[in-house]
């Protein structure tokens, strides 16, 4: 499968279901698909949930029983399975990264296990110190802005922004953030390294609630790179997204949409993700260049398929050009239609058979 500028994601997330062999068979499946990247979700389920934290709604629609910290248990994976699933990833040929819930997980993925980028999830986006931490983690970060107003997107980037650009030592004061989205440093490095994705947290996302125009939005709004990603069922709207600029498109991926789980029901089972990769990957041809000609097959057709002024009937010399004894017939090659009003009433220079070109 052939790799394009819109990078592609496959989401794993927890859908291992707390199994390395199955993860690492999800990692084998996304790069079988034509995934450029495969993510997991890295978290401390003490760290990420208090004791009595309930459970959503989408996850008690999956049938979890418990509070968060119960489920999280189940799905969390030991650094020693994380450390095989990413060297996995290499071997097949596909980059690896995660999600960071804490700030071991985020030093770990940034850190020992060498992540290019870094995806923010939608409930981090107010989370500022995890914020801050991963700014200076050097790495390409991939926010993404499901429950999220503009205004806290815009806070976000500010926190970032001065994440890159503050002293170390330094804490942020409550305009620092403004300040450092403003300047002329903070815009240049968050242009430079994050990537904003709209989302919608819902698992599975109704059509409804997708709302891409938001994507026109985001980048209107921060001038960044924007993507999707996505919770929908199937995959009409990511290759919509793609045909609409997203430059990244993630969804999550699965071996058996029908099973237990949290996020097996938005997710695509394999044939699915390579029917979905093949499909963005035409897109992607398809959008061109933008610059309105024509491209150089066209040129056949258009000998055949144009016009060029002819005599519609016997033209003797002298004669005068009237719309009677003129006519525009194929193929093209001759003079084109532009020419035929200036044509009408001059004479004709020497004598014209019935559907000759005019000279």
């Amino acid at each position: 499968m052939s790799h394009g500028a819109i990078r592609i994601i496959a989401e794993i997330g927890v859908n291992h279901d707390g199994s390395p062999d199955r993860a690492a068979t999800l990692i084998d499946a996304a790069a079988s698909a034509g995934a450029d990247i495969v993510k997991l979700q890295l978290f401390d389920a003490e760290q990420l949930a208090a004791e009595q934290a309930p459970l959503a709604a989408y996850q008690q629609r999956a049938h979890a029983t418990g509070t968060q910290r119960e489920l999280l248990r189940r799905l969390q994976l030991a650094p020693a399975d994380v450390r095989a699933l990413a060297q996995r990833a290499r071997e097949r040929g596909v980059e690896f990264t995660a999600s960071p819930f804490d700030a071991a997980s985020a030093a770990f993925l940034a850190g020992e296990l060498g992540a290019r980028r870094i995806k923010i999830a939608s409930g981090e986006l107010t989370n500022d110190p995890l914020l801050v931490q991963l700014a200076r983690s050097g790495c390409q970060l991939l926010l993404s802005t499901g429950m999220s107003t503009l205004a806290e997107i815009e806070h976000a980037l500010g926190v970032l922004a001065w994440g890159f650009i503050a002293d170390p030592s330094a804490r942020p004061g409550p305009a620092a953030p403004r300040r450092a989205l403003l300047s002329s440093e903070g815009g240049r490095l968050l242009a430079e390294r994050v990537v904003l994705l709209h989302a919608v947290s819902l698992y599975p996302a109704p059509a409804e609630t997708t709302n891409l125009r938001a994507l026109d939005t985001l980048a209107a709004a921060f001038g960044l790179p924007t993507g999707l990603s996505d919770h929908s069922t199937g995959i009409a709207i990511p290759i919509a997204a793609a045909a609409r600029g997203a430059c990244m498109i993630e969804k999550h991926l699965t071996l058996d949409r029908t099973a237990p789980g949290v996020d097996h029901a938005a997710s695509l089972e394999p044939a699915e993700f390579a029917a979905m990769t093949a499909a963005i990957r035409e897109v992607e041809q398809a959008l061109g260049s933008g610059r309105k000609v024509p491209c150089p097959a066209e040129l056949d057709t258009a000998a055949v398929a144009r016009r060029s002024i002819v005599a519609a009937r016997p033209i003797a010399a002298g004669e005068r050009f009237t719309s009677d004894n003129l006519a525009l017939k194929r193929p093209g090659g001759g003079l084109a239609g532009a020419h035929f009003w200036r044509l009408i009433g001059t004479s004709a220079t020497r004598a014209y058979a019935a559907d000759e070109r005019i000279e």
